[in-house]
């Protein structure tokens, strides 16, 4: 790790900088959010490249549900002013669809990014409610009940509920959107079928069948171009699948200890294909966040499964 946290420092983003120290080495929470704040606009949303494959600087939902995951990391709370101005920004914005923020912007042609943010019409359908269901689910998490924010998250979540249950098949990106709103709000099972009027168990159910069949499980092929990994969905032993899917998450996290670089950090497996210079940067950044986040999986798994198969891993 000494060697990762070398190269992150040096070269890494200074909120993943701050956001490594929260996780690993008790930084604080403020930290994270002061650098996290320089990606804030005035209406309260994000922008200016949080999301390192696109760099429009004005608000989206998708640089705004990225920065709502990080501070679902620290622990944030609704009381924080960055909080309240994410809140504001989402019951400020109008929905292209009922329950549906606009995930790409005709603005991010207008600046450099990746193929897949290419605005073009009708471009929503590929999408769906990626990211909505999962601001749906920050908005409720962090508003009081019965104000804006909670009703407007409670109407937008039963409108992607109720395209759930309907999916025959799903993006593996709108899945994993799925699954972490279903997750944040997993103590409220009453208060979800009394305001959706769906299960909470019934869309986790068919989340996780959406889960079962997106992932990749032929190991020996994931170094080879942009694959689905066990852990983009299981993130730690606690997780409800961990048991049925354990061997391929132990060869998911071998695989993942053997494909960092001399430098301790990892490649990307992607690239856009178009403005050379501009994604040279994208990809530091990427490579940044990836050892943020591949890390903090690793704790997780090191901390709390202690079995014989676990055990002989780590001690390798």
């Amino acid at each position: 790790m000494e060697k990762t946290r070398t190269w992150l420092m040096r070269y890494g983003r200074p909120l993943e900088a701050a956001r490594w120290e929260f996780l690993f080495e008790e930084g604080s929470k403020e930290r994270v959010i002061r650098h996290l704040e320089a990606f804030q606009n005035e209406d309260g949303g994000f922008g200016h490249g949080l999301e390192p494959d696109f760099w429009l600087p004005g608000s989206s939902s998708t640089a705004t549900v990225t920065a709502g995951q990080i501070l679902l990391e620290i622990g944030a709370s609704p009381g924080d002013g960055i909080v309240q101005r994410l809140v504001s920004y989402l019951t400020d914005t109008p929905q292209i669809q009922p329950g549906i923020w606009a995930t790409v912007l005709p603005e991010n042609n207008l600046y450099p990014h990746a193929p897949w943010w290419h605005w073009e019409e009708g471009v929503q359908k590929s999408w769906m409610f990626n990211p909505s269901v999962e601001l749906a689910a920050m908005l409720i998490h962090w508003s009081a009940e019965g104000s804006p924010g909670a009703d407007l998250g409670w109407e937008s979540l039963g409108r992607a509920v109720a395209r759930l249950l309907e999916a025959g098949e799903m993006d593996r990106h709108e899945v994993q959107s799925y699954r972490r709103s279903l997750t944040l709000l997993s103590s409220r099972r009453a208060q979800f079928e009394d305001r959706t009027g769906y299960s909470l168990s019934e869309a986790e159910a068919k989340v996780d069948t959406l889960v079962l069949a997106a992932i990749d499980r032929d190991a020996a092929s994931w170094g080879d171009g942009y694959k689905t990994l066990p852990m983009e969905f299981i993130q730690s032993p606690a997780d409800p699948l961990y048991p049925e899917l354990k061997d391929l998450v132990l060869q998911n996290l071998r695989f993942y200890l053997d494909q960092r670089n001399a430098e301790g950090v990892w490649n990307i497996s992607w690239s856009w294909g178009q403005y050379p210079a501009e994604f040279a940067v994208a990809s530091r950044y990427w490579q940044g966040i990836l050892a943020v986040e591949r890390y903090k999986i690793l704790k997780s798994f090191k901390g709390e499964c202690h079995d014989q198969s676990m055990a002989s891993l780590w001690a390798e």
